[in-house]
């Protein structure tokens, strides 16, 4: 018998909020935290607009040295982590801390490490590389920093799927609890991309988005969607087996009931046609929760605003639920905050938690006209209503696809 996972944390650092209180007021209020880039200078560049985090200060979470040896993805790690260890109340000094571990995936790591690194490199030769070059830049780093911030000796890992990253994440750790080998995670994703290279890398790829309104780029399932936006940021929760939480009287946020994966092999940066992966990932987590498809009745959609994506992804929903898919509510809550890339799941699963407790679906904000082949019920406006279920989708590059099933908690 595996046990049960629940939520008891959550933290999130976003482009329309830098707590999950004000990212949650945010989505409420269909907030959209896109503008024009103001961390380097976009003249020669086809894409202007991203969606940055406002006012973040690394010091404000930790020690001035800690936050000094590490590269923002990983401060945003720590930050959205001291929230939600915060949240849970979990006190470490009551803990055996080789039962809590970590499970925080960053899909790139620092660009803007390798960027300054390269240009010193070029300049001045490679005596003058900053010794801390490697353990600024590489992924792991966020999980190894929050583990070291909070003393959490437990399993720690970093899991690398792209786009994917963040709900394999959670997953990963939701799976470590159920069969006992941590009774305690930390889990999520962090990124921050928004560099030179990360801007023109994804540009050349035709991914991003052409616009340069604010207010009409990010629009999934839209007939007038050019690509997706880039975000940063990162959300963490804290997962804790059912029986831990209710010994220390922790407050239950929802449950995580499901998780299924598929790999497309088809095309290292297109989903498959079909929808054939994306729809074996949504029916293995319905699977793993051992319900039925026609009881989830809202999906989170990983709905990028790119053409592929949207189109694709709604043909998976279609094949994995059939005539039931046209009653669905699906959003995307890219259309606010942009995509974190390895975070975007981390903060779509925190979405899912608070719709599921407060009974509201957000908006999919600036989706004016469907596409003629996105034909599903993508919430032009808020939904309110009583959702016992919620289903959440991430499709990296490379054919990685990822969804997690929440519920609302009850005994």
């Amino acid at each position: 018998m595996s046990r049960r996972v629940v939520v008891t944390g959550m933290g999130a650092i976003t482009p329309i909020g830098l707590s999950v209180d004000e990212f949650w007021e945010g989505v409420k209020e269909q907030k959209t935290g896109f503008g024009y880039i103001t961390k380097f200078d976009t003249a020669d560049y086809k894409c202007k607009i991203a969606a940055e985090v406002k006012g973040f200060e690394g010091k404000n979470y930790m020690d001035f040295k800690a936050a000094k040896r590490m590269e923002l993805f990983s401060q945003y790690a720590v930050a959205a982590t001291k929230e939600a260890l915060e949240q849970a109340g979990i006190d470490m000094e009551k803990e055996d801390p080789y039962r809590v571990g970590v499970s925080i995936g960053s899909g790139i790591g620092s660009l803007q490490a390798m960027e300054t690194a390269h240009s010193k490199l070029l300049d001045k030769g490679p005596n003058r590389i900053n010794p801390l070059l490697v353990p600024l830049m590489i992924c792991n780093m966020a999980a190894g920093n929050v583990s070291i911030q909070f003393g959490l000796k437990g399993k720690s890992i970093n899991v690398v799927t792209a786009c994917a990253t963040g709900t394999n994440s959670i997953g990963e750790a939701f799976r470590t609890i159920q069969y006992g080998d941590a009774d305690v995670m930390a889990a999520g994703g962090t990124e921050s991309s928004i560099s030179p290279i990360g801007v023109s890398g994804f540009s050349a790829l035709t991914a991003l988005s052409s616009s340069e309104d604010p207010e009409r780029c990010s629009i999934p399932f839209d007939k007038d969607r050019s690509g997706f936006v880039m975000g940063e940021g990162a959300a963490v929760v804290i997962l804790e087996e059912l029986e831990h939480a209710k010994a220390r009287g922790a407050r239950i946020y929802g449950e995580v009931v499901g998780y299924g994966c598929s790999s497309d092999a088809y095309h290292i940066t297109s989903p498959a046609e079909d929808g054939s992966g994306a729809a074996t990932a949504m029916l293995n987590a319905v699977k793993d929760a051992g319900i039925a498809p026609e009881d989830v009745i809202y999906i989170n959609a990983h709905g990028t605003s790119t053409h592929h994506n949207d189109l694709f992804e709604t043909r998976a929903i279609k094949l994995a639920f059939g005539d039931h898919a046209k009653d669905m509510k699906i959003n995307s809550t890219k259309s606010m905050v942009g995509h974190l890339l390895g975070a975007a799941g981390a903060i779509e699963f925190i979405t899912c938690i608070k719709e599921l407790e407060e009974g509201y679906l957000h908006a999919t904000v600036g989706l004016k006209e469907p596409d003629e082949e996105c034909d599903l019920d993508y919430c032009k406006e808020p939904v309110t209503g009583d959702f016992k279920y919620a289903l959440s989708n991430s499709l990296g590059f490379g054919g990685h696809n990822a969804s997690i099933l929440v519920k609302k908690y009850e005994d």
